[in-house]
């Protein structure tokens, strides 16, 4: 399969990927892997900016809709589940789309993961823990023990954290350490692209688009999974700031506000994790058909 393809189409949330990958999908007579670790579960919709089946377009999506928010994938898990469609899709075609802002998922697949520790007692534990107190306790543990992923990591990320404590505690070794053992490699070439836009222009985007979730409904689809707000699957933006707001603890016009600042923060964590690559090219954001034809000239 030496000569098999994986085209990731990398960028910050509301950079335009899930447009550009549907085009490239057709012209290619494709199918694409979503890679946002959101949008597999299937009780959020708004508050994801899932593509539509109208904005799908014909194109056959893995990933979208897959699970329930209470069957949690991991990086681990998703890079299986991916890596077992690839085989199968790249049975009958050369090239195939990744498109996803969720770098360590898409990097799970296309670079591989570590082979790490890990103890399900010790996780239980911690996250017992976190329950408990919170995530500042495990996040000053993580600074003390690990400063280099600690600067690395989604500070608002629980999974994350706790994954990161466990194997810290669990091995007496920083976490950051232990992730560099060489994965096998992929039986598949990858090609990565990143949409660039202009740091402005990029947030004015979030605005209108946290805006847009708002007017399409997103505070009645925050009410419909209140009951397993729980998970931690459930502790990401645009969801815990509303969960704020139905609790009387800020306002609405807070809540809002603070669904764009949280996003425009994620953002550029995403495209500090997409410039680890420097094999990635970066393109302008274009119209779609240009950039096609910058990705896959015909």
């Amino acid at each position: 399969m030496s000569n098999k393809k994986l085209i990731v189409i990398q960028g910050p949330t509301a950079s335009g990927k899930t447009a550009l990958g549907i085009a490239l999908a057709k012209k290619l007579d494709t199918v694409i892997l979503s890679a946002d670790s959101r949008q597999f579960y299937k009780e959020v919709i708004i508050g994801t900016a899932k593509p539509s089946i109208e904005e799908q377009d014909g194109v056959k999506h893995y990933f979208i809709d897959s699970h329930s928010l209470e069957d949690e994938v991991s990086s681990a898990r998703f890079a299986k589940e991916a890596l077992e469609i690839l085989t199968s899709e790249f049975e009958n075609r050369d090239t195939i789309i990744m498109v996803g802002g969720s770098g360590m998922f898409i990097d799970a697949v296309c670079i591989g993961l570590d082979p790490i520790p890990k103890s399900d007692e010790l996780k239980a534990e911690i996250t017992k823990e976190f329950e408990r107190n919170g995530l500042d306790p495990l996040l000053d543990e993580l600074k003390e023990k690990d400063l280099d992923y600690f600067n690395e990591v989604d500070k608002g990320n629980p999974m994350r954290i706790i994954r990161a404590i466990e194997v810290i505690r669990l091995t007496g070794k920083t976490f950051s350490s232990q992730r560099t053992n060489k994965p096998i490699p992929p039986f598949f070439e990858v090609q990565r692209f990143v949409i660039n836009h202009e740091r402005e222009k990029l947030y004015d985007r979030i605005n209108r688009r946290v805006d847009l979730m708002i007017e399409n409904g997103l505070i009645e689809e925050v009410k419909s999974v209140q009951h397993i707000r729980h998970l931690q699957s459930m502790n990401t933006v645009g969801y815990s700031e509303i969960f704020q707001y139905l609790d009387n603890e800020i306002t609405l016009e807070r809540a809002i506000e603070l669904i764009k600042q949280n996003t425009r923060r994620y953002a550029k964590r995403q495209l500090t994790w997409f410039r680890r690559h420097p094999d990635a090219v970066w393109i302008d954001f274009d119209e779609e058909e240009k950039m096609v034809g910058l990705i896959f000239p015909s």
